[in-house]
């Protein structure tokens, strides 16, 4: 079983990156890009499948360690 973490800067924070990469973009001919968020993907493998206390303990696992609940929000997709 594999778990995915998405986490993004949140819509309000500025994202340095994202522009600077939004610029290379337009820098190559791609002027129609209007905008780029530059985010990261965790992947996480389980032995088995989660429980309701185990994705709960999942979901503290992303606020607390893998993101900055300040400036980003995760999402979290638990697949198969």
């Amino acid at each position: 079983m594999k778990a995915t973490v998405v986490v993004m800067p949140k819509a309000s924070v500025l994202d340095p990156q994202g522009v600077a990469v939004k610029n290379a973009v337009h820098s190559l001919g791609l002027t129609s890009v209007t905008g780029i968020r530059i985010g990261k993907t965790m992947e996480i493998e389980l032995d088995s499948p989660l429980d309701a206390a185990g994705e709960k303990q999942l979901h503290a696992i992303c606020r607390d360690l893998l993101s900055n609940p300040v400036i980003e929000d995760y999402r979290l997709e638990i697949g198969e």
